[in-house]
């Protein structure tokens, strides 16, 4: 068969030579390039001068990336630095605080509190009556006023609500140190599965200029075409392209991950040493529903929109205060003594308030109705990503083994494909074919890769075991 070919090969060249003259093409390799340039390009193509003579090196700028530093840290240390700096993880905790400031002005309200008053009054002259002083020119009054609930269950109850809300905005922080977690580590992963598309788009590219290079000396010796040459340039050039984009892409991945972790630089992943141990679905399905952040949030807050419902009885019942203040007055005057103390016990019994119980009641029943929805529609959600996690993990599996076959025939193929070409059995085009099919393959492999790593994280996030 190789010579057949080889004799096809060179009855078509003689067969060019005499047809070329009769057409005024100066070479069988430009009439070659003319007849497919207008088979295949539509009358408003450039002209063939605009085509270079061979693809030009890719220009080499001083990329910015290229003068600055990269902090290389490992999966564990980018989670816990995440945990500790993202700006979202300690909004979270200055939120915490924010609740137990609210919780204590509420509580203000059931202590006592104590209030010092000093006055002094300067009258023109002392006021007489009878040949008594009743009030003189300059007096001078100190009093502290204590103020003190004795029975005040509507502010009691106010401050067990206010304390129920903070431990709903710790279990709230507890959730969004979830999501920040799971964001940090899906950013990670991203950067393992970028070098990947990064190291396959290199060889592709280099698969693609050696190709080249053998059709130019082709070419050059003889023995080849200038259509060959052109479409092994071309194909070279598209893969510069996409060596260009995926390194913008690794780039990109990088600034996110030190955005995450609050660096001011880009940051690499120093390993893949992510979590391998998966539980079985029964063990994820019950760890959701008792430890996961989410679902603890929505409990939490529905408890305590409960506890507004049950202490509606607060707003109905009487309260006692008692109101003290000593005072000191100088110069004593017939009605005051210098020293001296007054108390008094004030009741209030609320008897209406325009509908306003009432209101607050209804309200409070719909807040907890919702409460109740929210943290029944959390936990389905739960169950369900424990269900899809771990079926997805199962079948990324199973998609990453084929897909590692089909790179590996996707390689094999094109080095077949190349030893066809260099032996003249072949065109060009079952090579160009192999490489886009061999960098399909490797892109493939990678993308099921990271698949099977993202479905791990999913299923230890959905079931509460990462964080």
């Amino acid at each position: 068969m190789p010579i057949l070919s080889r004799r096809f090969r060179l009855a078509w060249r003689v067969a060019l030579a005499i047809l070329v003259p009769l057409a005024g093409v100066s070479s069988p390799s430009t009439a070659a390039a003319q007849t497919a340039s207008q088979t295949a390009a539509p009358a408003t193509a450039a002209p063939s001068s605009a085509v270079p003579d061979a693809p030009r090196p890719p220009a080499q700028p001083s990329f910015a990336s290229e003068q600055t530093a990269i902090e290389h840290v490992t999966f564990a240390e980018s989670v816990r630095r995440a945990l500790a700096r993202n700006p979202t993880a300690r909004q979270a905790v200055d939120e915490v605080n924010r609740f137990h400031a609210l919780m204590e002005q509420v509580r203000a309200a059931s202590l006592p509190t104590l209030n010092g008053i000093g006055t002094y009054t300067r009258l023109d002259h002392d006021r007489v009556q009878s040949g008594i002083v009743i009030q003189n020119a300059g007096e001078l009054n100190l009093n502290v006023t204590l103020n003190a609930p004795l029975i005040s269950p509507k502010t009691w109850v106010m401050w067990g609500q206010a304390s129920d809300q903070v431990d709903v905005a710790r279990a709230n922080q507890a959730d969004v140190r979830r999501m920040v977690a799971v964001s940090t580590a899906r950013s990670y992963l991203a950067i393992v599965t970028q070098r990947r598309l990064l190291d396959t788009a290199k060889t592709a590219r280099e698969n693609a200029k050696g190709h080249y290079e053998f059709t130019h000396a082709q070419r050059v010796g003889g023995v080849g075409n200038r259509l060959d040459e052109v479409r092994a340039a071309q194909e070279y050039t598209t893969e510069e392209v996409n060596l260009q984009n995926q390194a913008t892409a690794l780039l990109r991945a990088r600034e996110a991950l030190g955005v995450f972790i609050a660096a001011d630089l880009a940051v690499d992943a120093a390993d893949e040493d992510t979590p391998t141990q998966m539980p079985s679905i029964n063990e994820a399905l019950n760890e959701a529903e008792k430890v996961r952040a989410d679902v603890r949030a929505r409990e939490q807050a529905e408890k305590a929109a409960d506890r507004t419902v049950h202490d509606a009885w607060a707003d109905y019942v009487p309260y006692l205060n008692l109101i003290a203040f000593p005072f000191y007055e100088n110069p004593p005057t017939a009605t005051l003594p210098r020293t001296g103390w007054q108390a008094e016990l004030v009741l209030t019994v609320p008897i209406y308030d325009g509908g306003l119980r009432y209101g607050l009641e209804h309200e409070r029943k719909a807040l907890a109705d919702e409460a109740q929805l929210n943290a029944e529609a959390t936990l389905r959600q739960a169950r369900s990503d424990v269900r899809v996690a771990f079926e997805e993990m199962q079948r990324a599996d199973v998609a990453l083994d084929q897909a590692n076959q089909s790179a590996a025939f996707a390689k094999r193929g094109l080095e077949l494909a190349n030893i066809a070409y260099r032996a003249g059995a072949t065109t060009n085009l079952e090579v160009i074919d192999a490489e886009r099919a061999a960098l399909d393959a490797e892109n493939a492999a990678a993308i099921a890769e990271d698949s099977a790593r993202q479905a791990r994280l999913d299923l230890l996030a959905a079931s509460g075991r990462f964080p």
